[in-house]
């Protein structure tokens, strides 16, 4: 089964607020942007966002240049059905993050809640740096969100890779990144499982 397929299908048999990464608010990846202290014009691309609430939430806080990625054109029909009328204000992109080709330089932030740590082997790993390295600007963010080194093996079905902060900051290594700040988050999922997450903040030299 393709990855495409693997998500559509995810999304298909089971509701939103069913999904182990549903959050009822994405209250970590918020804070962890207002402390960028952007400007509300500030280019932010959510990647592998499925059907998050954090486009809602920007968009509440006045954020308006939000560009939204993932593989799954149902994920994302479900968050343009809950945005309604303003979804017309989001850059909606139906694609795999690994073969897309991205404007170079064009995003302020890339934030990423437990995609990477699909990525298992290296190749991969490596690839989806590159485009980070592509598409974010000189002195733009990277908000990073992974399974930690003692969070779930699994995830929807697939092996994970998990990471402590150190092993995030082997991967987006100087001098390409620098690292900014941290922070361990433990997501409850639908069914009351406890999964530790880590947030790690780097910005693009």
């Amino acid at each position: 089964m393709s990855t495409e397929t693997h998500w559509n299908k995810v999304y298909t048999d089971k509701a939103v607020t069913q999904v182990s990464w549903f959050q009822l608010h994405a209250s970590q990846s918020i804070q962890l942007i207002q402390s960028l202290k952007l400007e509300p014009d500030a280019a932010m691309i959510d990647v592998g966002a499925g059907a998050s609430i954090l486009t809602d939430e920007l968009l509440d806080l006045g954020y308006r240049h939000l560009t939204v990625l993932d593989i799954s054109n149902m994920a994302l029909q479900q968050s343009q059905q809950r945005l309604g009328d303003r979804a017309h204000l989001i850059d909606w992109r139906v694609a795999d993050l690994l073969s897309v080709e991205f404007e170079p330089e064009i995003y302020q932030v890339w934030h990423d809640r437990a995609v990477f740590h699909f990525l298992t082997q290296p190749q991969a790993q490596k690839r989806y740096i590159q485009q980070v390295k592509t598409a974010v600007q000189p002195l733009g963010y990277v908000i990073m969100a992974t399974f930690a080194e003692d969070g779930p093996l699994k995830c929807s079905g697939l092996e994970v890779q998990r990471y402590s902060v150190a092993q995030l900051q082997q991967q987006f290594a100087e001098p390409d990144f620098r690292f900014i700040s941290s922070v361990q988050d433990v997501h409850i999922t639908p069914n009351q499982q406890a999964q530790k997450f880590n947030y790690v903040v780097f910005q693009k030299q």
